[in-house]
């Protein structure tokens, strides 16, 4: 009876002990993330890290309204036959592909290399053929599959999950990056945290990037000893070494000749071409998580989920599309407006929105949940600003149109539109309209049915100087 008293008590001193810590989490989350906006503001990135092959920025997310959402922002311009090297997060990502073209990994723990190609030992140099390669000195390389990235693609990329980028193109590969800081996934807090798997930033160059700001872009090898590295991987302690070297070349590194991979397209032609291939290659992997579809290109008009002919279209991606996101509790939205057009007055049900301007020009306005205007800005290329859940948010695109990408903090986002066919006005009654503003039933009617015939974008009005129809 006694150990039955004992085990009972400890038990409870374990439960409050886990409900104690799990509070303490939730109460620091919730302190950090109190959305008392007086102003939201647009801003550019905060930092700026030079490495030898291209610019690592940086947005804040310690400012006040990244905090509310739980968000933060990174930008990566590749130069070309540059390589972004190999890390991981402990948050999950959206990186959508700005500009450019290359080769993007994403490794996953426990699966399996399934892709496998043959190298020659007589050249250092790759060859975009490797499944086919001749000559003498040949061996075997595996690896996850490296997938092709281009102009308006999506990414999506899980916390823990390694990936690195490498640009092959002829212009600068930009890539723009959004964390959940505050997903369920990342159990730390809300900061970015970077771990690097080789290169990272020297210590001496840390210490003049505002110090601790930069601790997390390092390489995660320098905290272990380098005889216990080199039993646990069974190589010479000289090759540890080099792995644990923090090169002044930073997180992004030139490389020393062309590279190349066996990528899907590859693999089809050489499929197509070989049947009896096609039934060795059958590795039961096919509905699991190392297969999941994890990119999706936002560019394409004919997936338009909204679209006018005088005001531009709207792509979304949520978990229907790609199912990966169910997840992860993260989707996107990338819209284009043509000159003078609006998007409706709206506000999100579901998420936080974090807005990244791709091109043009548009006028911005937001309100707090108490009808203060907090953001009034005319927002161009570059700029990133927070609409925070349920602040109600207008747009008008300037003279030359408007591009944008909007990364949200739920799966499958909801908003509510204001204006048009599908508003909230249209379900009231009539009489309710006139109680309300004490307007004419005739006011209200107007109220009630104007823009009927549209729905998230509305056409410029036939007064605008630029009213003029642009297709992209």
């Amino acid at each position: 009876m006694a150990t039955r008293v004992v085990l009972a008590i400890l038990l409870c001193l374990v439960a409050c002990g886990s409900s104690s810590q799990l509070h303490e989490r939730r109460s620091f989350r919730e302190e950090a993330q109190q959305c008392r906006l007086d102003r939201i503001r647009s801003m550019p990135p905060s930092r700026r890290i030079e490495s030898e092959g291209g610019i690592t920025e940086l947005w804040d997310e310690a400012e006040e309204d990244f905090q509310c959402a739980g968000v933060a922002a990174i930008r990566n311009i590749i130069r070309p036959n540059c390589l972004s090297l190999p890390k991981f997060h402990s948050s999950p990502m959206l990186i959508y592909i700005e500009q450019g073209e290359g080769f993007l990994g994403l490794n996953y723990p426990g699966c399996a290399e399934t892709y496998e190609a043959q190298l020659a030992q007589s050249s250092r140099r790759s060859s975009r053929r490797m499944g086919r390669r001749i000559g003498a000195g040949k061996e075997d390389d595996q690896h996850q599959k490296v997938r092709r990235v281009r102009r308006g693609d999506m990414i999506v990329v899980p916390a823990g999950t390694v990936q690195w980028c490498h640009n092959d193109g002829g212009q600068d590969l930009v890539a723009v990056a959004f964390l959940d800081l505050n997903n369920e996934d990342n159990q730390l807090d809300l900061r970015i945290r970077g771990s690097f798997l080789a290169g990272g930033i020297p210590r001496e160059e840390r210490r003049e990037l505002r110090g601790s700001k930069n601790n997390d872009l390092v390489n995660i090898y320098n905290g272990f000893d380098q005889d216990f590295l080199a039993q646990a991987y069974n190589v010479p302690t000289d090759l540890v070494r080099r792995m644990q070297e923090e090169r002044s070349s930073g997180l992004i590194v030139k490389c020393d000749e062309q590279m190349s991979f066996l990528t899907p397209e590859e693999e089809e032609e050489e499929l197509s071409e070989s049947p009896s291939r096609r039934e060795e290659i059958s590795n039961g992997l096919e509905e699991t998580i190392c297969t999941a579809r994890v990119q999706h290109n936002m560019n394409t008009q004919r997936e338009a989920d909204v679209y006018s002919r005088e005001a531009g279209r709207i792509n979304i991606l949520n978990q229907l599309k790609l199912p990966i996101l169910r997840f992860m509790g993260m989707s996107a939205e990338k819209g284009h407006l043509f000159p003078n057009a609006q998007y409706n007055l709206h506000w999100s049900m579901t998420d936080h929105r974090l807005v990244y301007v791709v091109d043009g020009e548009a006028n911005f306005q937001i309100s707090d949940d108490y009808g203060n205007q907090v953001f009034n800005e005319r927002v161009s290329r570059g700029n990133m600003f927070v609409i925070p859940q349920f602040y109600p948010a207008l747009v008008q695109a300037g003279q030359e149109g408007f591009e944008w990408i909007t990364f949200k903090t739920s799966n499958q986002p909801m908003k509510s539109p204001i204006a048009g066919y599908t508003s909230f006005f249209r379900a009231l009654p009539l009489q309710l309209l006139e109680q309300s503003f004490q307007i004419t039933t005739a006011e209200a009617q107007q109220l009630k049915q104007t823009r009927r015939q549209h729905t998230f974008l509305f056409p410029p009005s036939s007064g605008s100087s630029s009213s003029r129809r642009h297709r992209s």
